[in-house]
């Protein structure tokens, strides 16, 4: 299996980060007031980001090329853009995904700070979501 690194990409390079989810077709994008977090094999091959919000940090736009599925890519790449925060982090996502996080030490319907639960409540209304959240260094 080839090296993969796990790095945090400089804010200028947000550019790149957009044409990854975009050669893979997906509506996600890079968030400019986010750490952007990727995957690289020479190319970007997963991308995350994490987003400061009240009380801790908001996990969005994770997405493992589909080639390089099934290797840990995501796994590692959350422990990577994870490991120094010492905050709450949340994440949205389908119910069928609950499993994964589960075991990376996320938990189910975590105390959400007020917007972030106004958001959830948004998002809710259009296709099944739920709210994950890992409570610090300790989680890892």
């Amino acid at each position: 299996m080839p090296n993969t690194h796990y790095t945090l990409l400089d804010a200028s390079l947000w550019p790149l980060m957009n044409k990854f989810y975009r050669s893979h077709q997906s509506s996600m994008k890079a968030v400019r007031d986010a750490q952007l977090w990727v995957a690289r094999r020479g190319d970007i091959v997963a991308a995350l980001c994490l987003r400061p919000v009240a009380g801790g940090y908001w996990l969005t736009g994770l997405f493992v090329d589909p080639q390089c599925r099934e290797q840990g890519i995501a796994a590692q790449l959350i422990t990577a853009a994870t490991q120094a925060v010492s905050e709450p982090v949340w994440l949205f996502c389908h119910p069928d995904l609950r499993g994964f996080y589960e075991r990376r030490g996320f938990s189910f319907d975590p105390a959400l700070p007020q917007a972030m639960a106004e958001r959830l409540s948004r998002y809710a209304r259009s296709k099944p979501m739920i709210a994950m959240g890992m409570n610090s260094l300790s989680s890892h």
